[in-house]
């Protein structure tokens, strides 16, 4: 049986550290669910893993775009799933590991991703609009054009706003209507990790100070040096962007810390949003619980079970 394991939950909570460890155990190959470890040059501020656990561990869809590259969702879905198949053919463990919702999703629930290429000049448009008139004015635009996309998506993200509109315009469909789901073709046990909220939230900001000590500052100058724009969307990321406004003299040091650690609380409540503690597909584990060990009874069960259902299949039927 092709079996899929996903490690899912908020930024910060130690998914990377469970899944090195789970994959050794269970010989298997971590999937990157990440939206910015795609992008190379940008380690400190993803939180990537270190060149040791890459060493100790293989990983897919890490570094594999210049940030200055443009990635997509329908691109992310046809490289995770080729890799997920890549994996089970050699007969190791494909682990989902990531915090991004929406790319655990597409792969999870086998949605059907619209190839629309980019549209440069629709897009641009659209950006000077928002330029001039704000993204409130752009998010409406798409409530009218496609309601049920835009629930979906945070109003102050413009790149994916653009994006639905730019699928809807070029495919005549809301891009809502493109989304349809098809069953994966594996079994998956999807593993939530979680925690009390104020310590999530003190975690997050420890790792916060600990990216600043590690070089974030540097990375982002660097970044800058090699001739990557701020206006990039690999740069709007959470970190970069207020080390960005530090550098420019917008925002002192100590402010631009105090905005990633705010910025990144607010996005972790925005996962919960895609990974509900309510969702009976997922099941969850405290860390403060140290259930590492009934997590890794759960997979052995998962995979076993699994393997006994295969064998029953193709016991022959009785002549």
């Amino acid at each position: 049986m092709n079996n899929l394991v996903a490690i899912i939950g908020p930024t910060g909570i130690g998914k990377s550290q469970l899944a090195l460890r789970l994959a050794q155990v269970f010989n298997g190959e971590i999937v990157s669910a990440d939206s910015r470890q795609v992008y190379r040059h940008m380690d400190i501020g993803t939180a990537k893993p270190s060149s040791e656990e890459l060493a100790l561990i293989r990983h897919h869809l890490i570094n594999i775009v210049n940030p200055d590259d443009d990635f997509s969702l329908a691109q992310y879905h046809q490289l995770a799933y080729r890799t997920i198949e890549n994996i089970q053919h050699r007969n190791k463990l494909a682990l989902l590991v990531g915090g991004s919702g929406l790319y655990i999703w597409s792969i999870l629930e086998g949605w059907r991703i619209p190839q629309v290429p980019p549209d440069l000049e629709f897009r641009y448009n659209l950006e000077e609009k928002v330029a001039r008139v704000g993204k409130d004015e752009l998010y409406q635009e798409l409530m009218e054009v496609d309601p049920v996309a835009a629930q979906k998506i945070d109003r102050r993200n413009v790149r994916r706003t653009i994006r639905a509109l730019e699928v809807s315009k070029r495919a005549q469909t809301p891009l809502s209507q493109l989304q349809l789901k098809q069953a994966p073709p594996f079994n998956a046990l999807i593993i939530g990790l979680t925690s009390d909220r104020a310590e999530l939230y003190r975690i997050i900001d420890l790792r916060v100070d600990e990216m600043i000590k590690q070089g974030l500052v540097a990375e982002v100058k660097k970044l800058v040096s090699l001739g990557y724009d701020f206006n990039l969307p690999a740069m709007s990321g959470i970190g970069y962007r207020q080390i960005g406004m530090f550098l420019r003299g917008e925002l002192t040091l100590a402010a631009a810390i105090q905005q990633i650690k705010f910025e990144t609380h607010r996005f972790v409540r925005h996962q919960y949003n895609w990974f509900r503690l309510d969702d009976d597909r997922i099941k969850w584990f405290d860390i403060s619980d140290k259930a590492e060990s009934e997590i890794k009874t759960r997979l052995d069960e998962f995979i076993k079970g699994n393997r006994t259902m295969l064998e029953i299949k193709l016991v022959p039927p009785p002549s």
